[in-house]
């Protein structure tokens, strides 16, 4: 038994969607602490480019708008052109939405569905053949999805079509893992609780009071989500199929009392 590079990641390439801020950022710092060069995305160019070069070497900037199937295959060529395979694809952009039920729009729908689900699927669909080109059965590729807790349990905020989408991505896991497999590419999803984001405002602003009403006492540490996403990317993971990691702090499953939601 061979533990020493249980975690590595060394000679791998990985992209990461939304890779700029946030959940993307925290994994794309864990990736390339274990040795992988990893190509960011976000839609705005800017700030992906200075976020990679603030990364160093083993970091490569490219800009997309991944919310239209046109945008997917976009950053799929972009990345054939830099590289000829890809061993690990994060599937991190994602968009949230919060309105009373009564005036909830279309719009409020579409931007969030198309993002979160849709646009998930067509990237992975365009980069089918670098992942192919990549993964063995000694090797295999991976495919993670970010989902949330908000797609395993609800929470009080009216943000219907967000919490929907998370729930068909977990679902989504399950039937894409499915098919990938045969291609010895694994698919997976972490569903994360409250980390300090841009999109979860109240963790980054108010962590003591959010930290307080998660059974383990704190919000998420930036260590925290990269070693999940590290333990599914690396040999860690490789018999992990279909499966969504919770990482919050026992909120879905050592939570008592009210359903109340600390994000």
């Amino acid at each position: 038994m061979d533990t020493s590079s249980l975690f590595s990641l060394a000679g791998r390439t990985a992209l990461i969607t939304g890779g700029s801020r946030g959940i993307g950022l925290m994994i794309a710092k864990g990736f390339i602490a274990q040795g992988a060069k990893v190509y960011i995305s976000s839609r705005k160019a800017e700030v992906c480019d200075a976020v990679a070069a603030e990364l160093g070497d083993h970091c490569v900037s490219l800009p997309a708008d991944v919310s239209t199937v046109e945008g997917c295959r976009g950053l799929a060529v972009a990345y054939s052109e830099k590289e000829s395979k890809l061993d690990i694809l994060v599937n991190n952009a994602g968009a949230a939405w919060g309105e009373d039920f009564e005036t909830f729009p279309e719009a409020g729908w579409d931007k969030v569905m198309d993002l979160n689900v849709k646009s998930l699927f067509f990237l992975t669909q365009a980069l089918h053949g670098s992942l192919k080109a990549a993964a063995s059965a000694a090797q295999p590729g991976k495919v993670i999805n970010i989902a949330s807790i908000d797609g395993l349990r609800i929470n009080p905020w009216e943000t219907y079509s967000y919490q929907a989408s998370k729930a068909a991505v977990i679902q989504l896991t399950r039937r894409m893992s499915a098919r990938l497999i045969k291609d010895n590419v694994n698919v997976t999803a972490i569903a994360p609780g409250a980390f300090p984001s841009n999109m979860n405002k109240a963790a980054r602003d108010f962590g003591d009071e959010v930290g307080a009403a998660i059974p383990n006492k704190r919000i998420g540490y930036d260590e925290d989500m990269a070693a999940a996403a590290i333990y599914l990317a690396a040999r860690s993971g490789d018999y992990v199929v279909g499966e969504t990691l919770t990482v919050d702090g026992g909120v879905v499953n050592a939570s008592l009392g009210e359903n109340w939601d600390p994000a």
